[in-house]
């Protein structure tokens, strides 16, 4: 049993250091699951790599893919879109206007915060932005190296977890787990937003004023290359957020009476229920509605509609195949005979299921560098206990809900962050420069959200 649990840890270092130097997780998941399968094998006698890696591993990995690769696909096609019209520019350009130079921070967090919470990849947001907030920041002298931290609190942060209906794939997960929906627990969720979004703009401000005060500009950056771009070319406003507009409310009006209103007896068939499918089906049918009214709005402003359809199912791929690669990562592991230590020092840490699943999926989420990734490994394992105590506990599915995908972004973004890197690398800065602000805006602060949630869930509160 402990080479059993030493293989585990092992192979979780292993997967975090590794993916921080740049090996795929393509790569890693399975070598470092067979890895831990195989040291199990030596204190239980029983090794069967080839079986865990086709039976359970891929298997996994498939299983993910079946349920989550339409969200991944249409919301990769939709922030492509998004992207080639120019309307996730026009967005945040006109908000940047609205609010002035003097607020320049403040614009970029808030323009950030509605293209992620329309649905618009956290990449295209980071690619899209970057650009204006450049501009801005180098007219008002703020200090390039906050930029970062800017758009991750705007983009990676209450948008994609915390904010009740938000498309992101992270806010979808937990419904096949629990039978929520993406509006679950609403009033956590909107508290836990202010906390994460006030917090951490007062920390930017703070920050960035005490950097000027010392007399520190914009900062002579050599090998800065910013592609210009024309406003007056930029698709109305009004036409842009349109399709933003539509996801969420769509979303809401399918998932809270369209599909509850419908028969839906027949899922018996298919061997699952209502619960489990509406919240996937409201998120399938906003996506798909929305890409045709951005694309039939803003066509003219495509240089090649089909390109941009291709790059936008290509970028959906290797999204959903790295998350399911960690899913089947964690799946193996739960599997082990040594996991049930693991497993029952995880459930111990706390009579509450929700302090546990907060540990559980914030760990793992800052083991694997994977937002989405951690979540799902977490709830694959533990999330049918964690039901099961709070019904008993009398704690509302909802509640789990939010809390395990606000949990999940709080340490996920830790140094070997994918997106993080990705942030850093369209912005030319380096992890000394800007990874501390990064780090206070999108782990400290959202776990200091997922406490006070937790606390407020004990007394009722959803």
């Amino acid at each position: 049993m402990v080479i059993g649990v030493i293989g585990i840890i092992l192979s979780l270092i292993l997967l975090m250091y590794l993916a921080y130097r740049g090996v795929s997780v393509l790569i890693l998941a399975p070598i470092l699951a067979c890895f831990a399968a195989f040291m199990g094998g030596i204190a239980t006698g029983e090794i069967h790599l080839l079986a865990t890696y086709t039976e359970v591993f891929m298997k996994s990995l498939g299983g993910y893919v079946m349920n989550y690769f339409p969200l991944f696909l249409l919301g990769a096609i939709f922030g492509k879109v998004m992207d080639d019209t120019g309307a996730a520019k026009s967005i945040a350009n006109v908000i940047c206007k609205k609010l002035g130079k003097k607020r320049a921070i403040p614009a970029i967090v808030i323009a950030c915060a509605i293209l992620t919470y329309g649905g618009v990849s956290l990449f295209v947001v980071a690619f899209a932005v970057y650009p204006i907030a450049a501009e801005l920041f180098r007219e008002v002298g703020i200090p390039k190296r906050f930029i970062p931290g800017a758009i991750a609190l705007g983009a990676f942060t209450f948008t994609m977890t915390a904010l009740p209906g938000t498309p992101q794939i992270q806010n979808a997960i937990p419904m096949q787990f629990f039978g929520t929906d993406v509006y679950a627990a609403p009033i956590i969720g909107l508290i836990a937003s202010a906390i994460m979004l006030f917090g951490g703009l007062s920390w930017l401000q703070f920050r960035a004023g005490r950097a000027m005060a010392k007399g520190e500009g914009y900062g002579n950056h050599k090998n800065e290359s910013i592609v210009k771009f024309e406003t007056d070319s930029l698709p109305n406003f009004g036409l842009s957020l349109l399709p933003i507009i539509v996801v969420l409310g769509l979303s809401f009006v399918m998932s809270k009476y369209v599909f509850p209103s419908m028969d839906l007896s027949y899922l018996e068939n298919y061997k699952t229920t209502a619960k489990k499918v509406i919240g996937n089906w409201s998120l399938i049918i906003s996506l798909v509605v929305s890409i045709i009214l951005a694309f039939t709005l803003n066509y003219k402003k495509m240089e090649n509609p089909m390109e941009t359809l291709t790059k936008g199912v290509s970028g959906s791929f290797l999204a959903v195949m790295n998350t399911a690669s960690e899913v089947g990562y964690g799946n193996v592991i739960a599997g082990l005979a040594a996991f049930a230590a693991i497993k029952g020092a995880l459930l111990g840490l706390s009579a509450n299921p929700l302090v546990s699943e907060a540990i559980s999926v914030s760990s793992l989420a800052g083991i694997t560098g994977s937002a989405s990734g951690g979540l799902s490994i977490a709830l694959g394992a533990l999330g049918e206990t964690y039901l099961k105590q709070a019904q008993e506990l009398g704690i509302n599915p909802e509640v789990l809900h939010r809390i395990a995908v606000i949990a999940c972004g709080g340490l996920d973004t830790l140094p070997h962050n994918g997106a993080v890197i990705t942030l850093l690398g369209v912005t030319g800065l380096t992890h000394k420069e800007s990874y501390i602000d990064i780090g206070m805006c999108t782990a400290i602060i959202p776990t200091i959200a997922v406490i006070v949630c937790i606390i407020l869930a004990s007394f009722g509160i959803v």
